[in-house]
């Protein structure tokens, strides 16, 4: 096998409180992770000179800062591999979404390379390595639905967690993680609450009110969202979600928002679609 195309799945997080915050600079967090069916593609043709190539390129994002770039090179030098990876991405999903597509990225970059190459890592290897470019990768390369704690990198399989549908919007606009994180009103002291508190619904994203206050466009689809029930944004980005009963609840809600509002029907996944591929 020499190509392989796979997907690099989003996530949401169901709820997101901000517990504390470390010395160096870190935020000490509690979430639950979901996936849904909305996915970008990569596809890795292995070369022998060693060479990483992406295309097409990202606008504003220099290859050397490319999480993908990141990780295959971080493969290679983990491994010694002397192969390399022309690798071609089909982005779908949006940049500053709060979706997790960067941290999604590297992590199909990692399984779906070291599968290519044949370099032999453990999920578990892989994860570690993963934890270097950032704290949602290894969820992304466990590949399950999973409760996460400390800065994101401590993770508990939730493998029963109901697989809801959700209607998503994406308003026009990209937030900065570290914008939101050095963001002076950023609640910091949320008390820890349990995993059974937090499925009960109890749980809020901390990163909502700063976000909202950066960018209208967030709060209004949220306000908007809100007539049909509980709106939540997902992590630090500008998406947010509504969970429904069923499809056919997302197709009504859909219909009735106004039409230069982007949202999307999305059903929630406990097992990525990216170990799914691998696998099969």
């Amino acid at each position: 096998m020499t190509t392989l195309t796979l997907p690099s799945p989003a996530k949401l997080n169901l709820f997101l409180h901000i517990t504390g915050q470390r010395a160096d600079g870190y935020h000490e967090l509690q979430s639950i992770f979901q996936f849904i069916d909305m996915c970008d593609y990569l596809t890795f043709s292995s070369n022998d000179d060693g060479q990483i190539r992406i295309t097409p390129e990202i606008t504003g994002v220099p290859l050397q800062d490319n999480l993908i770039y990141k990780a295959a090179r971080l493969l290679q030098q983990k491994t010694g591999c002397q192969k390399g990876a022309d690798i071609q991405l089909e982005k779908i999903l949006p940049m500053g979404g709060g979706l997790g597509g960067g941290s999604s990225n590297a992590a199909t970059t990692l399984v779906g390379l070291n599968h290519l190459w044949k370099t032999g890592l453990s999920i578990e290897a892989l994860a570690e390595l993963g934890l270097v470019l950032g704290a949602d990768v290894p969820i992304f390369v466990h590949g399950k639905a999973a409760w996460a704690e400390g800065v994101g990198e401590v993770i508990t399989p939730m493998d029963d967690l109901e697989e809801n549908w959700f209607v998503l919007v994406v308003p026009d606009c990209h937030v900065n993680t570290k914008d939101v994180f050095s963001h002076k009103e950023l609640t910091r002291d949320t008390p820890k609450c349990r995993m059974s508190a937090a499925l009960r619904g109890t749980g809020r994203n901390d990163c909502e009110s700063v976000v909202t206050k950066l960018h209208k466009k967030v709060a209004n689809s949220l306000n908007l969202l809100d007539n049909f029930g509980q709106a939540r944004m997902t992590g630090t980005g500008s998406c947010v979600f509504l969970e429904v009963s069923s499809e056919h609840q997302t197709q009504r809600v859909l219909a009735a928002l106004p039409t230069d509002y982007t949202a999307f029907a999305v059903k929630g996944l406990n097992q990525s679609p990216l170990h799914k591929a691998v696998n099969s």
